[in-house]
């Protein structure tokens, strides 16, 4: 079952992967950017002095509630939550990412918590560890879950950090005619984190973005020809999705909620695939269109299972596995949407955006049916002006209900620049954030 109106909670992976593991949204559990320190050592991570910190220390995530119901919880790939030395979470098996990203080749990987540098192609390495795992479970009596966390599609895209047969299939054969080309950014934009200035440029990104999403894809099939061939398919939920989107010259930006300064709230920036299969459970071959979001993940996954869990008080979300067997998706955030990225704000029903800063930047109004590419912002139009308010009032009370004042987003220095410290409403959140190099 593909949704195709899935969302992310924040447009920068480290935000968004703390709301799927916990369920709350990144004003309540204070990861607010991607995290720059405190994952790793200084020589591989160059904002940071080595301390390491556990970003989630004082959160539950769904890991925690497998493990007490009686899972194998296993990880290898990407973490980026913090100390990526030690095991968190009720994981058994821990070999994770050092950072949050880099080289395809040579990656920094974590094994017994001491680093090692990867020699082989990291979505390669990081499916043969996922296997090596699953074959020590294959004879065990309790059942597993395992996270298979890519880097990819992540930049960087250049020839040498892929394999060069598929690098070159898409670099001297692939015209790109679905991709956007030669569109300009938004006037309001200020700074690009990832200039584009040339074909050859675009074309070099290009082939590296879709060789790695074609070597991910190649390793997603390895990992379901090896529960085939044990007799796992049919009891086992696959989950696909990812952290957040991602522009590729869409509105002449490339990258994701960071490409731009101000942060961005693009819909390919927000909206995340998200694909559910386990054959005679889930309805075959169908696709889902509700609104949903990644805070809806947790109370999904453990509905789904059975598994009661005791912070539903005070998670956003609600489940959706219901659909799972085509019942509906009822409830409010079928209604709409809603996304942070630090002190930028978005409301998203299925016919209108609306992005609010609270800080550099315009407000964003975007009637989304007449204008999916988001080219005409309606913020201030007198036509609109009702719409917009009962927007921005719908906005305003739902992250009232649930924000968590020390880890506020609207009040802290988010610039899409790194998170390097603890969130909080004190001089510690001061610092809590890289500073915007000035251009």
């Amino acid at each position: 079952m593909r949704f195709e109106n899935f969302f992310c909670s924040s447009p920068v992976c480290s935000p968004a992967r703390a709301t799927l593991l916990t369920g709350l949204i990144p004003s309540q559990h204070g990861v607010h950017d991607w995290l720059a320190s405190g994952n790793t050592l200084a020589k591989y991570e160059p904002a940071g002095n080595g301390k390491l910190i556990e970003y989630l220390d004082d959160q539950v995530g769904y890991t925690d509630l497998l493990a007490g119901a009686g899972y194998h919880c296993g990880i290898s790939g990407k973490w980026h939550l913090g100390d990526a030395h030690h095991p968190q979470k009720s994981f058994e098996y821990w070999e994770v990412h050092a950072k949050g990203g880099g080289p395809y080749f040579n990656s920094p990987m974590i094994r017994n918590g001491e680093i090692h540098e990867e020699p082989s192609y990291i979505t390669d390495a990081i499916t043969d560890k996922a296997l090596r795992w699953l074959n020590e479970r294959r004879s065990g009596e309790r059942p597993f879950y395992l996270s298979v966390h890519y880097t990819a599609p992540h930049s960087p895209w250049s020839r040498q950090n892929h394999p060069a047969e598929i690098f070159d299939h898409y670099y001297n054969d692939c015209p790109f005619a679905s991709v956007p080309d030669q569109l300009s950014p938004p006037k309001w934009v200020q700074h690009l984190s990832i200039p584009v200035t040339t074909n050859q440029q675009r074309r070099e990104y290009l082939s590296g973005y879709y060789a790695a999403v074609t070597a991910m894809d190649r390793n997603i099939g390895r990992l379901i020809d090896w529960l085939e061939s044990n007799g796992l398919r049919e009891n086992t939920l696959i989950v696909f999705t990812s952290d957040n989107g991602m522009n590729m010259g869409h509105h002449g930006v490339y990258g994701k909620g960071n490409a731009t300064f101000p942060l961005n709230m693009f819909e390919e920036s927000i909206k995340v695939p998200f694909i559910v299969s386990s054959p005679g459970r889930i309805l075959h071959g169908t696709v889902n269109d509700a609104l949903l979001s990644q805070y809806d993940f947790m109370p999904t996954l453990l509905d789904y299972l059975g598994i009661g869990n005791p912070e539903n008080v005070k998670l956003p979300g609600q489940s959706f596995a219901e659909t799972f067997r085509g019942g509906a998706a009822g409830g409010e955030s079928r209604i709409v949407v809603f996304d942070e990225y630090g002190p930028v704000r978005m409301i998203r029903s299925r016919e209108w955006k609306y992005v609010h800063r609270y800080s550099v930047g315009p407000t964003e109004l975007y009637h989304l049916t007449e204008d999916p590419g988001e080219r005409h912002n309606l913020s201030g139009d007198p036509k609109t002006r009702s719409v917009e308010e009962e927007l921005r009032e719908d906005l305003t009370q739902w992250f009232a209900r649930f924000v968590s004042p020390e880890h506020d987003g609207a009040k802290q220095p988010v610039s899409g620049t790194g998170q390097i410290g603890r969130c909080g409403s004190g001089p510690a959140g001061k610092h809590a954030f890289a500073k915007r190099p000035v251009q």
